[in-house]
């Protein structure tokens, strides 16, 4: 899955792996021959948007404003001329919004007032199980209930997108804590349920498989012998975190189901494997070893899915 800087994402998929590394080494000469300014560029207004507080943004104002602006962005966006009074009130406007947001309420005391929610979209795991009081999100079982009751023949489920500004609607519903009926004409199309199941995994601060456990995973699917990488991922898999191990029981139980029904909407193990992978396993720093690493994520999910009774079961299973 790519996202570009626009916003835009595109999904390319197939079940041929050196096909998929044709793709990357595509997608990466293309980005290797894009101005190095435009990139930079980029990244730092991104930088400067995520990292600078909003007093920080205020104070910048003035240098930017310095900057050399194309005369018919003046003529379009600037039409007067002021004058020493009007400098006056901006720079007291401006000055009266750096008191006003000085003085604004912390993210803890507005939570504290409930006037802010804890999101689910975009939160740790843990921190969203202890707010519900539960091993599994909420979220997560409700989907993975919808996707049962009336996903598991569709060709396609979860390879197929959903409409973007849907799924991103129901993420909206779900942060907001309001009343969350998967079952409403508004999310009548599927692949909105599972392209939203699949955006809440991908925007946790950490992910299902944690960081510290991403090469200890990455080592064990590369043994030669079959019973020995079984056993030793079933051993790091019992070492999780209990909302981590809860959530992926569930989560593959399920995904187990999808694949059992690959005959009618042709979603292999292998596929799953290839949706899945790089979305709830990742390295904390990405290298130059990413295509490699694509690989071994989806064989881990893809091995985790045709052996589940023996990760996930017990001793005498």
């Amino acid at each position: 899955q790519i996202t570009t800087v626009s916003g835009n994402e595109f999904l390319l998929q197939s079940d041929i792996d050196f096909l998929i590394l044709d793709w990357f080494h595509a997608i990466k000469n293309a980005i290797d021959r894009l101005p190095k300014e435009r990139i930079c560029t980029s990244r730092n207004l991104e930088f400067k948007l995520r990292r600078s507080s909003s007093i920080e943004l205020l104070n910048s104002l003035d240098t930017e404003s310095k900057e050399p602006k194309p005369e018919h962005r003046k003529s379009l966006i600037f039409r007067l001329n002021y004058s020493a009074s009007d400098t006056n009130d901006r720079n007291r406007v401006k000055s009266r919004l750096k008191k006003f947001i000085s003085r604004r309420p912390s993210l803890k005391t507005l939570q504290e007032k409930g006037l802010i929610k804890d999101q689910i979209f975009g939160s740790h795991l843990h921190l969203v199980c202890e707010h519900e009081k539960s091993t599994v999100p909420q979220f997560v079982r409700l989907c993975i209930t919808a996707v049962e009751r009336r996903g598991l023949d569709v060709d396609g489920i979860y390879r197929v997108s959903g409409n973007l500004a849907t799924i991103q609607k129901l993420r909206f519903v779900v942060n907001q804590e309001e009343k969350l009926n998967l079952d409403d004409s508004q999310w009548e199309d599927i692949h909105v349920v599972t392209g939203a199941l699949k955006m809440f995994f991908r925007e946790l601060p950490e992910p299902l498989f944690p960081y510290c456990f991403f090469e200890q995973f990455v080592e064990a699917i590369k043994i030669q012998d079959n019973a020995t990488r079984i056993k030793s991922i079933r051993s790091l898999v019992e070492k999780l975190p209990r909302p981590n191990y809860d959530t992926m029981k569930i989560l593959f139980e399920h995904l187990k189901k999808i694949a059992a029904k690959e005959s009618v909407n042709l979603m292999s193990t292998q596929s799953l494997g290839i949706v899945f992978g790089p979305t709830l396993l990742r390295p904390e720093k990405e290298t130059g070893n990413m295509a490699v690493h694509m690989l071994y994520q989806n064989q881990i999910v893809e091995l985790m899915l045709s052996e589940y009774s023996k990760i996930f079961g017990s001793e005498e299973d």
